[in-house]
């Protein structure tokens, strides 16, 4: 019994000590994502009120983002890659420098107009952060755990969606397997980060439904169907970021030649359709997904075609709000294609398609619920379940495992 009682006891009060470092994490992260966040805001406003101004500079600034992680950023360049590989052992090292280097080049990015998002680095910012403290506190033997919680952190206090964030965390880095351990942590962690951000002036995208949907075996197939197409658009999304790295690594040697060409032909068209629309993170078309503006047929493919080439040639950013973009305005063409309530399909594409492409279940449908509303549950678990299965197990996180 004594030896039980000892086990217990050093079981519980090592969690008691990931608890205490996840309130921590939690509050240093939320802060660092607050004023990442709000700062990606102003400058997104700044850039929409002037983009003739800003948009034609974006191959320079290319050229000097890459510049910049080529002559002093060391393996934080792998970005996302990294933290996957310190998460599943790979690699023990996380350098610090990673978080400043990945917040200048996002900024730098959505100044002059580069399609990207901003999920990436605050899950990178929250990994960084966890990492570091453990690496600290001589915790080290609790890496993977925490870069769970960490990941969660960033999410969390970003988007403020802590459920999903959570569960974000928990299944990103081995599709198909949960990292349960990191379950109480990472949950207290999101919380923490995500009232920090929240507290410090950062607002929460929130959208309430009114539209009923009643269920019949009709509507069961009406979204199984919008399901499997949102699934096959984040694979779609997913495969072509994959598939164009490595296509334009092999087309262009130079990653100065790279950058700065591909980023003429962006700024350029940027300009031209619709003088910006496709710049940035997407939330622009979010908006007008909601508000009952103008969506055309082809914004989201046009949206994922420049969000993908932004990112492959050397851009700095994440990938989520776009995809949110996506889905959305998706999910309003085919609601009027098949007369089906806008805003909620639009909100059941937002959610679907980051799934999809992230290679996730839960996390999509909770971001689902705590973004539109618990009462929609049903729709989001169906859809997300169509489009998981139908993603044919692609990510956008290449260092992701796969569970066999």
């Amino acid at each position: 019994m004594k030896k039980i009682l000892m086990q217990l006891k050093d079981y519980y009060g090592e969690y008691l000590l990931l608890i205490a470092l996840a309130i921590v994490i939690g509050l240093i992260v939320g802060v660092v994502d607050a004023y990442f966040g709000m700062i990606l805001l102003k400058i997104t406003e700044i850039r929409s009120l002037s983009p003739f101004l800003w948009i034609p500079f974006l191959p320079l600034v290319g050229l000097f983002i890459v510049f910049m992680y080529q002559k002093y950023g060391k393996t934080s360049s792998q970005g996302m890659g990294l933290i996957f590989e310190v998460g599943q052992g790979e690699n023990k090292v996380i350098p610090f420098r990673l978080i400043p280097f990945i917040i200048g080049g996002t900024w730098l990015t959505h100044l002059f107009g580069g399609s990207a998002g901003r999920e990436g680095v605050a899950v990178q910012i929250g990994a960084t952060v966890a990492h570091t403290l453990g690496n600290k506190l001589n915790l080290m033997k609790f890496q993977t755990l925490l870069i769970v919680i960490g990941m969660a952190a960033g999410f969390a206090g970003l988007f403020q969606t802590p459920i999903a964030a959570t569960f974000f965390a928990l299944e990103v880095m081995i599709a198909g397997k949960f990292i349960y351990p990191a379950l109480i942590p990472a949950l207290v962690a999101s919380f923490v980060a995500s009232t920090t951000s929240h507290f410090l002036g950062l607002e929460k995208f929130q959208v309430y439904l009114a539209e009923p949907f009643d269920f019949s075996l009709f509507h069961f197939l009406l979204l199984a169907i919008v399901g499997i197409i949102f699934g096959v658009v984040g694979s779609l999304f997913a495969k072509s970021l994959s598939i164009l790295k490595s296509k334009m690594a092999m087309w262009f040697k130079n990653p100065y030649r790279r950058v700065f060409i591909i980023a003429c032909g962006l700024s350029v068209l940027l300009l031209l359709l619709y003088q910006g629309r496709y710049a940035g993170l997407g939330t622009n078309l979010i908006t007008a997904s909601f508000s009952g503006q103008h969506i055309y047929s082809y914004d989201f493919i046009l949206k994922l075609i420049f969000t993908v080439c932004t990112l492959a040639v050397g851009f700095q950013g994440g990938e989520v709000t776009p995809l949110f973009s996506i889905g959305a305005t998706l999910g309003v063409v085919l609601a009027n294609i098949l007369h089906l309530p806008v805003t909620l399909f639009a909100a059941l594409g937002y959610a679907a398609v980051f799934g999809s492409a992230t290679n996730t279940l839960l996390a999509p449908i909770l971001i689902g619920c705590e973004v539109f509303g618990f009462e929609h549950f049903p729709s989001f678990f169906i859809v997300c379940a169509f489009a998981y299965f139908f993603n044919f197990n692609q990510s956008i996180y290449g260092k992701q495992q796969i569970l066999k």
